[in-house]
């Protein structure tokens, strides 16, 4: 059963190697891991939630907005076969009730902050920026040439786009949930800019994170997407 649908659009995505074991105390029971190259990953992804629909309905005002969230890759082995997940540290939205839904129904860690947007397109190439309020602003900005790229096979932008669960920890089982969409188009990145302190938004096992360059940056189209209601959760 679908428990939501939506339009996931202009994926801004940084990505950084980070040392495997500051993700440990975060991990869900049941999945390991998910290394790209023997690198470890986490991507802070800003995107726009469009067109969006719960259990097949529209809700006003809560249609159209902007998330950001960090996340990491994980996998897990169900019969044989390998499941590839993301788990968020965060995801940032800009309406409580939106938090409120995600948290009681998914038990995810959303949190509510005022968010604004900018895309231009221009040239031939396009402007795309993602801001959010602490007590200051913080902003995702990536300019890219404006010609749609197809997948490459095995490539890096492959393994952070083709996780489709998503897992989450919680006191004493781990739950899951499928994500559904198509694979993404993407766009040449030429430069970027991050203004954020990942400590104060995301805590002090973060904040390694303010003092290294991103491994990739990555700008993904995005397509129409489906959530599926939780379906499975693991006892410990």
């Amino acid at each position: 059963m679908n428990f939501l649908k939506a339009e996931w659009r202009k994926l801004a995505i940084i990505n950084y190697d980070i040392n495997p074991e500051v993700l440990l105390k975060y991990l869900p029971e049941g999945t390991e891991l998910d290394f790209y190259q023997n690198k470890c990953y986490v991507s802070l992804v800003g995107f726009m939630f469009l067109n969006t629909k719960l259990l097949g309905l529209p809700i006003p005002f809560h249609r159209n907005f902007e998330e950001v969230n960090l996340r990491f890759y994980v996998k897990k082995k169900e019969n044989g076969i390998w499941k590839r997940g993301v788990v968020f540290i965060k995801e940032i939205v800009p309406k409580p009730a939106l938090s409120f839904v995600a948290n009681s129904v998914y038990q995810e860690n959303y949190t509510t902050m005022p968010m604004k947007n900018k895309m231009y397109e221009k040239d031939n190439e396009l402007l795309i920026q993602y801001s959010w309020k602490d007590k200051t602003w913080h902003s995702i900005e990536i300019t890219a040439e404006n010609q749609l790229l197809k997948m490459e096979a095995n490539s890096e932008f492959e393994f952070i786009t083709e996780h489709y669960y998503g897992f989450t920890k919680r006191e004493n089982s781990t739950s899951e949930y499928e994500v559904c969409h198509p694979k993404w188009d993407h766009y040449r990145v030429k430069d970027h800019q991050l203004n954020l302190c990942f400590s104060k938004i995301y805590g002090t096992d973060f904040e390694c994170l303010n003092h290294q360059k991103p491994a990739s940056v990555m700008l993904a189209e995005g397509s129409e997407i489906q959530v599926k209601t939780k379906k499975h959760l693991r006892k410990i």
